[in-house]
């Protein structure tokens, strides 16, 4: 089991690591970060591990905003002297909240449920349900059919459909159709992203959005990234991280 400490203080991060360790012995702590900037670094250019162990308070700021810049595949054991981020934190891939001064009882049985959820999912991974096709066969996943832009004193409705891809420019959100027309707009890129239908979209890094419709190719690049061509230019190479590059390739074979 290889595991990540999210812990701002280091004498609290190595005492844990220690009495995880003692637990079980087979596991490896891959690295100690104490800061959100560190652990977004850490989990855009490395592999995801097992299970993370996340202090909520850390030195910079709330553990959440974590996961505002950066995808968490890993279950997350939330650590923490406050019980005021309950609710927030299982909303953030967290299986365990466990309040300081943690014991050796505690961490066990956190350590224990992470185990028995992994089991359970890989015993049932055949009779679970591929949700995004049920919802896909039934008509509920379309996502939104159209977006309300404002550009030279006019109001005008673009068609989802004629959308190539979404991005940041110049710190805003902006739409580029395929006849190659920008649009400025007032929703966030993660706003933006839950309202489109995952079938047809992809959030390929923290920049882009884009269409399935719009990518000519995908070719390996260095470090185990991808390198998207779209069917009109970009100004930048478009990069999908080491650790999203499985799952994209996923969705353009299984869409």
């Amino acid at each position: 089991m290889n595991i990540v400490i999210i812990e701002d203080e280091v004498k609290t991060a190595k005492a844990l690591g220690q009495l995880i360790l003692s637990i079980r012995p087979d596991a490896q702590i891959l690295s100690y970060i104490q800061s959100i900037d560190g652990a977004v670094s850490y989990l855009l250019e490395n592999d995801q591990p097992d299970l993370i162990f996340m202090d909520i308070q850390l030195a910079d700021g709330l553990c959440f905003e974590i996961f505002k810049n950066v995808e968490v595949l890993s279950p997350v054991i939330f650590c923490t002297a406050f019980d005021d981020y309950a609710i927030e934190a299982f909303k953030s891939n967290g299986i365990d909240y466990v309040l300081k001064p943690f014991s050796r009882e505690s961490i066990s049985q956190a350590i224990k449920k992470a185990g028995e959820l992994k089991n359970f999912f890989q015993r049932n991974k055949k009779m679970m349900p591929d949700f995004d096709y049920l919802l896909t066969r039934t008509g509920e996943n379309k996502g939104k059919s159209s977006f309300l832009v404002f550009k030279n004193n006019k109001y005008q409705t673009i068609q989802t459909e004629n959308i190539a891809f979404f991005y940041i420019k110049n710190e805003t959100p902006t739409i580029v159709t395929f006849d190659k027309a920008e649009y400025q707009i007032t929703q966030s890129l993660d706003e933006v992203h839950k309202l489109l239908s995952p079938i047809q979209f992809f959030r390929i890094n923290r920049q882009y959005l884009v269409n399935f419709s719009a990518i000519r190719e995908a070719e390996h690049y260095f470090s185990r990234k991808l390198i998207l061509k779209l069917t009109i230019p970009t100004e930048e190479k478009l990069l999908v991280g080491k650790e999203k590059a499985t799952a994209f390739l996923s969705w353009l074979e299984n869409r």
